[in-house]
């Protein structure tokens, strides 16, 4: 049954990692910038930071985008836009204008002449008053009239809008009668524009007008020498340089190699993860198949590496306003700093494809990752967050002046935009102590801040622990110390582990009485069974396990609650039903602990000092073989009995374990000189 739990665990773990595998390789590929980077930064009026730059090949110099715009507006600014002339509308009109006059008996002469006057008025040109005012907004003084396929330059004070054709005729008629006949016969219907705009033909000739203006100013040939170092980018410099980018681009074809790019960049994405997953199978297996923990790890390194995209994008050297140490300051926070070194190579090699000077770019972000992980190895106060910044900006600087200078030989070359973005980059950090609290809420992890608020003996559990189980107290506390001190020589978590020692027996406040260390003159398991004994005492971890989830506790302080005492049996009570039922078969399962075994190497040394601790005050004889003796068989019987087989303690380390609880026991229980009882003397 177990075998089969492990198994679907395991299976359960493998689909999240392969879940997590393809959403990282698949964002970041999304993501990553398609646009490739010019191999050269350069800025107007700042010096050239390579070397000697000359043509590889031959490419035209193209005018700057103001200079081309200006030229196209001096072209469109002689523009004359085509307009087509319909002569059937004035023939139309006239004949309208005849039918009406005869069918109402207008005197023949009268409407000669009105006749006459529309057809001089059409031939000035009626257009719309829209277009009319168009023209003159725009100053156009000329346009080009198409009538029957030829083109003719044409005024545009000579047009006529409705209303100016409407006041034309009457401004012809000089008889008072006619005029009044005209007024009733609404003349506006007969003048409609026989000018019309033709779009076509108007787009087509400023498309061609504007297709003379040349983009290029001149030919670089190959070999010409464009720019050495340390010369300042002219302004002339500089629209050869951009020719030069463009001229670049277009030769490589981005069309061409698109696809190709995409692949390579594929294959960098997959092996760069690869690689990170086969370190943590192979070195962190337990974190590897720990969902929660492997999903944080790849999402802090893909959060990263998209930030960096997403800020190249935006500004060139946006990239340096990324805080890339908050990856490590988190991970070494939470977990170890190999972990925390792994993920920031892989992070910074990822974030490479975005910057502008990949060389510079690792190199100053792997000087920082390092000063990162080697000032933080304990965070345990504010202050510590608020010296490892001020000590990541001093690497950032220097890595960076001395980068500069060793590339470019000179301290003018130094770029004060530079430090700005590193400044802002290292305030960023200063709320990676507000991150770090974030991802104790989210993902239940445990930092060394937590740690110490813990361990504080007045947090309400522990000053309940101390008042109703003074003994257990008083246990709980050398055991911390104990292991404390073991976990300092192995290299392992002495926070952890003084933390989890003070709470591995909180289970005992249920039943406190029942417990050696709390009793007094009454022992409550003289009037009951073995079995009833072994129940209660083995009880406290599951009371322990209540309380922990109460009070809020984190998982790691669980794990050493329920391992402290692993799968052993309750000796004692055991070994007293044995004398008192010979021969019988035992249920083992009676006096035995549910576990689970110790996990982690602080679990192991919990159980160890747990146990050495409480044999200590049984003993009579603290001499050094005596102690020694004690911890040696202790430690013996613990690793014989595969309680430890699930830590990695290795045996170097359990005998380093061992050295210390005896030297430590040594300075507990060393004898101490008699005083002398004072005597009264009578004079």
């Amino acid at each position: 049954m177990i075998i089969e739990k492990r198994k679907i665990a395991i299976t359960r773990s493998n689909v999240w990692q392969a879940l997590f595998f393809i959403a990282a390789v698949a964002l970041t590929i999304i993501f990553i910038p398609r646009e490739r980077q010019f191999r050269y930064y350069f800025d107007e009026g700042k010096p050239w930071r390579y070397g000697l730059l000359t043509a590889p090949f031959d490419f035209a110099v193209y005018k700057s985008d103001e200079v081309v715009k200006h030229e196209k507006d001096s072209v469109l600014k002689n523009f004359m836009p085509y307009f087509s002339v319909d002569n059937n509308i004035a023939k139309r009109e006239a004949e309208n204008f005849r039918e009406e006059s005869r069918s109402e008996a207008m005197p023949k002469y009268f409407s000669n002449a009105i006749i006459t006057s529309l057809f001089k008025t059409y031939s000035s040109g009626i257009i719309d008053a829209d277009n009319y005012e168009k023209l003159r907004r725009e100053g156009i003084r000329h346009i080009r009239l198409l009538e029957n396929g030829i083109a003719r330059e044409y005024e545009t004070d000579n047009l006529l809008t409705p209303k100016k054709a409407y006041e034309k005729v009457l401004s012809e008629i000089y008889n008072d009668n006619a005029r009044k006949l005209l007024y009733e016969k609404n003349l506006n219907l007969y003048l409609v524009p026989n000018i019309r705009y033709d779009s076509l033909t108007s787009e087509k000739a400023c498309k061609q007008l504007l297709e003379r203006v040349s983009l290029t100013s001149g030919m670089i040939q190959s070999g010409e020498r464009i720019i050495d170092r340390g010369v300042i980018v002219t302004p002339n410099i500089y629209k050869i340089l951009k020719s030069y980018e463009k001229a670049a681009f277009k030769r490589e074809g981005n069309i061409g190699r698109s696809g190709s790019v995409l692949t390579g960049q594929a294959f960098i994405v997959v092996i760069l993860y690869s690689l990170f997953y086969i370190f943590m199978a192979l070195f962190r297996r337990r974190i590897f198949h720990n969902t929660r923990k492997l999903g944080f790890l790849m999402m802090m390194i893909t959060g990263v590496t998209l930030a960096s995209y997403v800020m190249t994008q935006r500004w060139l050297l946006g990239i340096y306003i990324v805080p890339l140490a908050v990856l490590p300051i988190i991970v070494v926070t939470f977990m170890d700093a190999r972990i925390a070194l792994y993920c920031s190579i892989i992070a910074i090699l990822l974030c490479a494809f975005s910057s502008p000077f990949p060389t510079e770019y690792i190199l100053l972000q792997m000087v920082v990752c390092m000063t990162a992980i080697d000032s933080l190895k304990e965070l345990v106060k504010r202050s510590q967050m608020l010296n490892s910044v001020l000590l990541i900006f001093i690497a950032y600087s220097a890595t960076y002046i001395g980068y500069t200078l060793l590339s470019e030989g000179s301290w003018s070359k130094l770029n004060s935009d530079m430090f700005l973005y590193l400044t802002i980059n290292c305030f960023m950090l200063l709320f990676t102590y507000l991150f770090v609290f974030v991802v104790e809420k989210i993902f239940g992890f445990t930092s060394n801040v937590m740690l110490v608020e813990l361990s504080d003996i007045n947090s309400p559990l522990l000053r309940e622990l101390s008042e109703k189980c003074p003994g257990t107290f008083q246990h709980a506390t050398q055991v911390a110390n104990l292991g404390a001190e073991a976990a300092n020589r192995i290299g392992a978590k002495a926070l952890l582990v003084r933390t989890g020692a003070l709470y591995h027996d909180i289970g005992k406040i249920a039943n406190p009485i029942f417990f050696t260390e709390n009793q007094h003159t009454f022992n409550p398991h003289t009037n009951l069974s073995c079995e009833n004994s072994a129940k209660i005492i083995i009880n406290h971890v599951e009371d322990g396990i209540d309380l922990a989830k109460r009070h809020n506790l984190p998982e790691s302080i669980k794990g050493f609650i329920a391992s402290h005492h692993g799968k052993s049996k309750a000796k004692y009570f055991y070994m007293s039903f044995k004398k008192e039922h010979p021969g019988e078969d035992i249920d083992e399962t009676a006096f035995t602990y549910q576990g689970p075994k110790p996990y982690t190497k602080e679990e192991g040394i919990l159980m160890l000092a747990d146990v050495i601790e409480a044999k200590s005050r049984s003993m009579t004889d603290y001499s050094h073989d005596a102690i020694s003796k004690m911890v040696n068989e202790t430690v013996d019987e613990i690793v014989a009995d595969g309680q430890l087989n699930n830590t990695s303690l290795s045996f170097r380390d359990v005998s380093e374990i061992r050295e210390v609880f005896i030297e430590r026991l040594k300075s507990i229980y060393h004898p101490r000189i008699s005083y002398p009882e004072s005597q009264n003397t009578l004079s």
